[in-house]
């Protein structure tokens, strides 16, 4: 079994920053125009979740490039074997 790279292992990391952000965002926003903490803390929970569903659905609209093809393949097939690198 391979190891995953270190981009491969920061990568929810940053799917959670980015959606951390855009909730921060729009809690930003919200607290400088309403000052009512309860709804400020509404919009920044629903503009977390709402930017990670989105972000989620992106990550899976990008397609596996041919080393992560072989995996897929390998791994429906019980294969243990590794892809070889060019």
């Amino acid at each position: 079994m391979t190891k995953p790279s270190k981009r491969e292992m920061l990568k929810p990391l940053e799917l959670l920053s980015i959606a951390a952000a855009f909730g921060i965002f729009a809690g930003l926003i919200t607290l400088m125009s309403t000052r009512d903490f309860l709804l400020t803390v509404m919009f920044t929970g629903v503009a977390f979740i709402v930017g990670l569903v989105f972000l989620a659905l992106f990550a899976l609209t990008i397609k596996p490039n041919k080393i992560e093809q072989e995996e897929i393949h390998r791994d429906d097939d019980g294969n243990p074997k590794p892809p070889t690198m060019l």
